[in-house]
């Protein structure tokens, strides 16, 4: 007996138990939903043909190519006519006239004084030196020397001491015919007319630059080279050394104190390959950017010949004085100069137009659109004209010469969009006098545009190509923009197709 009883509780238990397993709820249904849209997403994504889209950017066609010329210029070493400490007047880098102070000499050290310069001043020096930081490299550490210099000569500057200034109002010791300290009008004219290549004043012997020139406290061993006598080592930048000329100990008659760039003229060479300089042959002038400052200018060029090796050599007659310390620079040859919207030649599709000549145009005297005179019939068979303003992608112009007359006149033709007539159509003239009969087709090329999920066509007019991409023009009729989308696969796709 008490066996049927269990039997019967044992069969309910499964029972409830299986039910349970089985039993739908909303969370159940919504993720299964969910599990067969993904499975149906991941199918079409699969099967179907992937589109690629391609952002327009404006540029060049391609990057302009960089190089490190040789800076040659017409320079010399001055060299210390007497014993004594140096004291700096003219600042690094900075444009003397013939008969200005430089330096001075004198038989016992300058006493360091201290000086306050003006906020202005101060935040000039501050953007010097953050310019040069961030253009720093561990490569090129000699430039921190240069940078030292022209440092001090700044701040030599904003103090009020300069080699121009020295020159231009000395001021003379007292002498026994000066009172109280005051310098006598003799003493000055003596001066400010002595041509001598020195002036004393004190105990300090005052030097002058002998010519117009931009002044330069070290040397490199390049000083007096031409481009004539240039060698293969000298273009390596390994074995390159610069040495500073400015010292606080006494120096000798002889011993190097500054140079002098004495001509504002001067040559710019670089190392070209063989294919390089092929290009560079036909041109006379060149733009060049210098990357240290991002300045351009331009300069004659010419292909030479060092030690058998092709090199372009770039005369400038200006702009020295920012790169006088610079014996190498880093420059771009800016020979790209067609600029342009920039996309893949893959994009480019053609499409047919109806053309119609501006003989058969007509404008809308409201709104003045351009449009055509469509000629058609009603239901009950009577001749209407009725205006259609098309979408014109193009207009172009021809001169045509009458034989007889020999007077020329100007046809204009516009590319009209198929979708606005049919083949046979009928065209009249604005005057009704003559007719036109739709159908003759010209090409147009483009791309097309994805911005609003389709595929739209554009016009392109092309500027310049090469083997992967082609710079079109911004300023074309229905054309594009930048940051526009295209599709990169042209072949693909075809127009108003939707594409997500």
């Amino acid at each position: 007996m008490p066996n049927k009883i269990q039997k019967p509780r044992i069969i309910s238990t499964l029972i409830n138990k299986f039910h349970k397993l089985f039993t739908l709820n909303i969370g159940t249904i919504i993720f299964g939903l969910i599990f067969i849209y993904m499975i149906f997403s991941a199918i079409i994504y699969l099967t179907s043909t992937h589109i690629e889209s391609f952002q327009v950017t404006s540029g060049p066609l391609s990057s302009n190519e960089t190089f490190t010329g040789l800076a040659v210029r017409e320079e010399e070493v001055v060299k210390a006519e007497s014993s004594g400490y140096v004291s700096y007047y003219a600042r690094e880098r900075s444009k003397i006239n013939a008969n200005g102070v430089v330096y001075g000499l004198s038989s016992t050290k300058t006493p360091e004084t201290s000086m306050q310069l003006s906020q202005e001043d101060l935040n000039s020096i501050r953007s010097d030196m953050l310019s040069f930081s961030k253009g720093f490299t561990n490569s090129k550490f000699n430039n921190t020397y240069s940078f030292k210099y022209q440092l001090e000569g700044d701040i030599l500057h904003y103090a009020g001491v300069t080699g121009n200034q020295l020159s231009a109002t000395p001021t003379p010791a007292p002498t026994s015919d000066s009172e109280d300290g005051e310098e006598t009008t003799e003493t000055r004219d003596t001066v400010f007319n002595n041509q001598s290549s020195t002036v004393t004043l004190g105990n300090q012997t005052l030097c002058k630059a002998s010519a117009d020139g931009i002044v330069l406290y070290s040397k490199d061993g390049y000083e007096g080279k031409t481009v004539d006598s240039l060698t293969l080592d000298d273009f390596n930048q390994n074995n390159y050394h610069e040495t500073d000329l400015k010292t606080k100990d006494s120096v000798k008659p002889g011993n190097d104190i500054y140079t002098l760039i004495t001509d504002e003229r001067w040559d710019l060479v670089i190392p070209v390959s063989e294919k390089q300089a092929a290009r560079l042959a036909n041109r006379s002038t060149i733009r060049v950017k210098f990357l240290k400052d991002d300045m351009t200018q331009s300069g004659d060029i010419s292909i030479i010949t060092i030690d058998g090796e092709k090199f372009a050599k770039i005369n400038f007659n200006k702009g020295l004085v920012r790169y006088a310390t610079d014996r190498f620079l880093n420059i771009e040859l800016v020979t790209n100069t067609v600029t342009g919207l920039k996309i893949p030649l893959t994009s480019i599709v053609t499409k047919e137009f109806y053309t119609i000549t501006d003989k058969y145009a007509t404008k809308n005297d409201e709104t003045e659109e351009i449009g055509f005179m469509l000629g058609q019939k009603t239901d009950k068979g009577e001749n209407v004209r009725t205006f259609v303003s098309p979408t014109i992608y193009a207009t172009t112009e021809e001169t045509h010469t009458n034989t007889t007359t020999g007077e020329s006149s100007t046809v204009r033709t516009y590319y009209v969009d198929k979708n606005a007539f049919q083949a046979g159509d009928v065209i009249y003239s604005k005057d009704g006098n003559s007719k036109f009969i739709v159908g003759d087709i010209g090409i147009l090329e483009g791309v097309y545009c994805i911005n609003k999920g389709y595929a739209v066509f554009r016009r392109i007019s092309i500027l310049d190509q090469n083997e992967e991409y082609a710079i079109v023009s911004k300023d074309t009729t229905y054309g594009l923009t930048k940051y526009d989308h295209i599709v990169r696969n042209a072949n693909e796709v075809k127009e108003e197709d939707i594409l997500y």
